[in-house]
């Protein structure tokens, strides 16, 4: 079977489920959106929701689609940054201890947070402090690390560092890699545009997008961004919510339902779908095969807190992956 690197933002993601929308306005964040914070920051975010139950789990968009790869049994990579410090060793022992290898070097800034604030109607809005994460530069990355994979997954996340993100991008096309590219959230797409799309015709083979970054991607609703996103790359991904998502590859255009699901949070839905579809793709399986897979992890994700699937549930969805393999 192929084997799988990712590249992305080491967060350790903190979740608090909001009584209402009112300190998401109060500290004036966007709803639904991902927004750069310092560390006070998110120490204002602990002090003012001390009242809500919360929890804690290692993050970051690529490392969560890394980790549904690896719980489907797929051998897995992982390049990122993290800190000398609690939270850091907290993410480390998280990946080793999910068979993922780690590649990840080690700074004296703190760990990265990403606050996690969950409204009523499960959508969840990113108040982030990067830390360590920022740091991984492009003298990071060396062709060795690529080694022995045939897929490379990367998120949006990391355009803040545009030569981090065309290096890693050019080794992989270099090593015949099938690149995947996480638009990661719209106001990010929107702050990156130029760079983005010169990225995804040059180098990236498959894009992964909800509505929002579709439409800021494109400045399309998601049929028409679809057959956009479609002309740049081999596959086009784009995530609908409820109603599903839209996949073209070449002419072929498919329409996949979302699974009948009681949603308690949205956070990690995109990751779960992209590392459904990635795990249909490393299995030679059709484009609408890897979406129902996509579909199918990114129905179970959002039933819970947080932006994994628990380890007891992967086996009754191993079962059900099989059963849309044959």
């Amino acid at each position: 079977m192929s084997k799988v690197l990712g590249i992305g933002n080491a967060l350790v993601d903190i979740l608090f489920r909001l009584e209402n929308d009112n300190l998401i306005t109060e500290l004036g964040l966007s709803k639904g959106s991902m927004q750069l914070v310092d560390k006070d920051f998110v120490n204002l975010v602990l002090s003012k929701t001390q009242h809500l139950k919360h929890t804690q789990a290692s993050g970051g968009s690529a490392a969560n689609t890394i980790h549904g790869l690896a719980s489907l049994g797929v051998e897995t990579g992982y390049i990122g940054k993290v800190g000398n410090d609690e939270l850091g060793n907290f993410f480390t022992s998280d990946v080793v201890k999910n068979h993922i290898k780690p590649f990840l070097k080690v700074s004296e800034t703190e760990t990265g947070v990403a606050s996690t604030l969950v409204s009523t109607d499960s959508e969840r809005t990113f108040g982030t402090f990067l830390g360590a994460a920022v740091e991984i530069g492009a003298d990071d990355l060396d062709e060795s690390l690529f080694a022995g994979f045939q897929y490379f997954h990367i998120e949006g996340y990391l355009v803040l560092n545009t030569e981090l993100v065309e290096k890693a991008l050019k080794i992989a096309k270099a090593k015949n890699m099938t690149i995947s590219l996480d638009l990661a959230s719209f106001n990010v797409v929107e702050a990156h545009l130029q760079f983005l799309r010169d990225m995804t015709v040059k180098y990236v083979d498959i894009v992964f997008a909800n509505e929002e970054e579709a439409k800021a991607f494109t400045g399309k609703e998601p049929e028409g961004a679809l057959t956009e996103i479609a002309a740049m790359c081999t596959v086009a991904v784009v995530k609908t919510g409820k109603n599903g998502s839209l996949i073209q590859q070449g002419d072929d255009v498919f329409r996949i339902g979302a699974i009948p699901a009681k949603v308690i949070d949205t956070t990690g839905a995109g990751d779960a779908y992209a590392a459904g579809f990635l795990y249909g793709l490393s299995k030679g399986l059709s484009a609408d095969r890897c979406g129902h897979i996509g579909a199918l992890l990114a129905g179970n994700v959002i039933q819970v807190m947080g932006g994994k699937i628990p380890h007891e549930a992967w086996n009754k969805i191993k079962m059900m992956v099989k059963r849309l393999e044959q």
